[in-house]
């Protein structure tokens, strides 16, 4: 009997031991939360999913890119004459967040959209067809399966400010340790600065454009510029501000507005010498077009004709001239400005430029990681990319719609305008600009700053926990050992004793 009872103990001891061990030290699960936010630009809507874990760190989440689609057509703006077909728009994009995240947390999973500029332009021509546009992508959006949080116009504030927390974020200038998730990150993102600093944010999309940085001087003569943050237990005061109708399309359409006032008793059979396109070049536009959007319809006049027929001339210094009457720099009210009476402290520490500012300067392989290209190199590389006659250019660039290969010339021109120009960088400060199109595996954009300010609402979760506490886990195994080993010693004891003990106690 005793033998049978020694036996039952010493089992039931050992697999207490091990079903406690395995219990206590089997995976946690992952508690990832998810969210979806779209970029609703003037030319093109882009949808980004991002992860963070639950517990976040000193009430902010720590937020990662983990899947990008660009939506086919134009933006939602380009669907004002057919409004119900801006949600349907997003379909595809919707179905591949779908696959991205995991099915039991699709309803659990935030979606928002920001609309920006061509949004705002639109609401300032049609405010109807601004209204059903959003409605039909509000419909589209509630119809998937997530927790859909809205659709609005955001402000060029936000738009710069969000920015300015992406690009800041990336670099690692909030905090030190970033979440080693499912991605790999392995080691810190590069960082362009003292992590105790921060960056200025440069955004050029295709109707506006944002300057944000942190101003060395608290100065309050433009407080409606200002803006504060807290993020990872920090207080940060921006200037920040956004040019509508100064983004590179629209920039364009206001030159060519400008050109054609200009040149009215010049023009010959409606044509006009554009130095801002190719020699070789020409493109056709109807009048009514260049007229139609408030960036442009205060210059509108009576014209005996239709359309425009433009022509290439490919000259960089005239083009620049031309540029440059679009930035009105005759009378500052504040001690300094950028352009159009627009207050614009002095610039500070480093800028990280992105959207197009990357995507043109990209093209011109001026955007090298190692060490900025000199202002001088970047002013010659477009000055030549533009002498280049339009046969030479398409043939080596065949690849790329002729939309946008014909509008580099201008857009690089247009860069280098606004910065020199418009906010007065110069050969001495322009090395602090620094053209970023992606910091590790996210997008540098408004939109991971948006989702990381919104993370600022969502309530923090307990982490997941051991079945046990620690003490327990150590109790209950010392217990067990204790009961096998006094077992065992039994045991011992037992068959290694006189046999007239052995007798006794049988």
């Amino acid at each position: 009997k005793i033998l049978l009872i020694l036996g039952f103990l010493s089992t039931l001891a050992v697999i207490a031991l091990i079903a406690v061990a395995v219990t206590q030290n089997k995976p946690l699960p992952k508690n990832i939360k998810y969210g979806i936010v779209l970029d609703a630009g003037s030319s093109h809507t882009n949808l980004y999913v991002y992860e963070w874990p639950a517990e976040k760190e000193n009430d902010t989440g720590v937020v990662q890119q983990v899947e990008v689609c660009k939506v086919e057509g134009p933006g939602i703006s380009g669907y004002a004459h057919a409004t119900e077909k801006a949600g349907p728009s997003l379909a595809q994009c919707l179905r591949q967040a779908e696959e991205a995240i995991p099915s039991k947390q699709h309803q659990e999973t935030p979606v928002y959209l920001g609309a920006t500029a061509g949004m705002r332009l639109l609401s300032l021509e049609n405010t109807s067809a601004a209204e059903k546009v959003l409605s039909s992508v509000e419909k589209t959006l509630r119809s998937a399966p997530f927790n859909f949080q809205g659709a609005r116009i955001i402000s060029g504030q936000e738009e710069g400010a969000y920015g300015w927390i992406t690009i800041n974020y990336l670099l690692g200038n909030f905090k030190q340790v970033l979440y080693q998730g499912q991605s790999g990150w392995t080691k810190l993102l590069h960082s362009l600065k003292s992590v105790s600093e921060t960056s200025g944010a440069l955004d050029l999309g295709g109707a506006s454009t944002q300057i944000t940085f942190v101003p060395n001087e608290n100065s309050r003569e433009s407080p409606e510029n200002l803006l504060y943050f807290r993020l990872y237990g920090k207080d940060y005061l921006v200037y920040t501000h956004s040019f509508l109708c100064y983004g590179k399309d629209q920039a364009l359409q206001q030159k060519l507005a400008e050109d054609l006032q200009a040149s009215t008793s010049t023009l010959d059979n409606s044509s006009l010498l554009d130095p801002c396109f190719h020699q070789g070049y020409q493109r056709t536009i109807d009048i009514s077009d260049l007229f139609k959007n408030p960036c442009t319809s205060a210059k509108k006049k009576q014209f005996p004709f239709r359309q425009l027929y433009i022509q290439g001339e490919g000259d960089y210094q005239k083009c620049r001239r031309n540029i440059q009457k679009l930035f009105n720099k005759t009378h500052c009210p504040y001690s300094s400005c950028s352009f159009n009476r627009i207050y614009l402290p002095p610039l500070q520490g480093d800028f990280g430029a992105f959207s197009a500012f990357y995507f043109v300067m990209n093209f011109l392989n001026l955007t090298s990681e190692q060490s900025p290209v000199a202002l001088e190199k970047v002013t010659s590389t477009i000055e030549s990319f533009c002498a280049r006659p339009w046969h030479e250019v398409k043939s080596a660039y065949h690849q790329i719609k002729e939309k946008y290969l014909s509008e580099y010339c201008f857009s690089g021109a247009y860069i280098l305008s606004l910065l020199e120009n418009g906010y007065e960088f110069t050969e001495e400060n322009w090395q602090s600009i620094h053209f970023l199109g992606k910091i590790g595996s996210s997008d540098a954009g408004w939109t991971l700053g948006y989702m990381l300010n919104l993370t600022n609402m969502i309530p923090a979760e307990e982490p997941a926990v051991p079945p046990l506490s620690h003490g327990s886990y150590v109790g209950l195994m010392v217990l067990c050992s204790l009961v096998l080993v006094a077992v065992i010693l039994f045991a011992w004891l037992l068959f290694h004793k006189p046999k007239c003990l052995q007798k006794g106690i049988v």
